[in-house]
């Protein structure tokens, strides 16, 4: 099967063909160069899309547009994604991957103080990639709830905070489990506004959720 994404007009080896030029000039490029190409556009219409997202609404942003902001036609957006709702969902797709990975590795660890704030650290870190996603988030969070993206992302988050968060715990502390993941989520969207390193806002703020799962596993420590 061709790939209609095979240049930035978006027309499609099919039409080169039509035109004397086989396959233009990746015609004979090898099937991993093919495959590369494919998830490279595959990105930029997430990136474009979620732009658009946070820009005007996840609501009033149509596939036209976001195939117009592309410079390609509908056809060769319709290659990858269907519907919105599909771009959103690969979008999520590519956020819950680390969050999966990191639950697998959290279940294959003890659960002690280090590992608890090395999850944290490495949710940390894996969020730096996802900035813009968690900002449209935030910004749509009534249309987040009605699609399924936002039952499995909350399915994630109940998922991870277990990791870090002791059965039976008190409720103060499991409240200072879950306020951690939620400080780390609302410090990367309320913090973007504020002088300062990025880097040192990112510590800033998992030094914060560090202090309060510390003080959770005090907690299920004393007699």
């Amino acid at each position: 099967m061709s790939d209609p994404t095979a240049d930035a007009t978006g027309a499609t080896d099919a039409t080169h063909e039509a035109q004397g030029v086989p396959g233009a000039h990746e015609a004979h490029a090898p099937a991993a160069a093919k495959r590369q190409r494919r998830g490279d556009t595959r990105q930029r219409i997430q990136d474009v899309a979620l732009a658009l997202f946070a820009e005007q609404g996840y609501e009033k942003t149509s596939l036209r547009e976001i195939a117009e902001r592309l410079d390609v036609t509908k056809a060769a957006l319709y290659y990858h994604f269907k519907t919105k709702e599909d771009i959103l969902i690969g979008l999520f797709q590519d956020l819950q991957r680390p969050i999966d990975e990191l639950i697998e590795w959290a279940g294959t660890q003890p659960r002690t103080l280090d590992t608890k704030r090395e999850i944290l650290r490495r949710y940390s870190v894996a969020l730096v990639d996802v900035a813009p996603l968690f900002r449209f988030m935030q910004e749509n969070q009534g249309t987040v709830r009605e699609l399924s993206v936002g039952e499995t992302f909350k399915d994630r988050m109940i998922r991870l905070i277990d990791t870090i968060k002791e059965p039976d715990a008190a409720l103060t502390d499991q409240v200072r489990c879950t306020s951690a993941l939620f400080t780390m989520h609302a410090g990367m969207f309320v913090l973007r506004d504020v002088e300062g390193d990025p880097e040192e806002k990112r510590e800033a703020v998992l030094e914060v959720a560090i202090d309060l799962v510390t003080q959770a596993h005090a907690g299920t420590e004393r007699p």
